[in-house]
């Protein structure tokens, strides 16, 4: 079974985050969806989300073509959640803030080596969470 993984904070959900989801769930057979820690958020994005992580949670959860979904790390760039789901590919949205070469270089030192693909964005100029605000 191939397994794909997306990452995000997913506060307000919009189209951009189901065409994110939906390519994701292309890439593999199965898919794991991380939603962000508020925590993480806050430091990522510099901003607490709207929404706290159990009720972005619930809603990514609700998705019909999400297997799974579950919490990020506590810590941001542990990538415990990816040593325990072991996915064959990591789809990052085209905003994300990950390189691929350096997150691919922090795997390869953990022992893990999922191809890593960036989705194409969908309508940015429409579908974009901080226009929600």
């Amino acid at each position: 079974m191939k397994k794909a993984m997306a990452f995000g904070t997913f506060d307000c959900l919009h189209a951009g985050h189901f065409k994110y989801l939906k390519r994701a769930k292309a890439l593999g057979d199965y898919l794991v969806v991380v939603v962000a820690r508020d925590r993480n958020a806050r430091i990522i994005k510099g901003k607490n989300p709207l929404n706290s992580e159990k009720d972005r949670l619930a809603l990514v959860k609700a998705l019909s073509f999400v297997d799974k979904a579950v919490l990020g790390d506590r810590v941001v760039r542990t990538w415990s959640v990816i040593r325990r789901h072991r996915p064959s590919v990591i789809a990052l949205g085209y905003d994300q803030w990950a390189s691929i070469p350096s997150l691919r270089k922090e795997l390869d030192a953990l022992n893990l080596n999922p191809k890593i693909v960036r989705v194409k964005a969908y309508k940015p100029e429409k579908n974009k969470s901080s226009m929600f605000r």
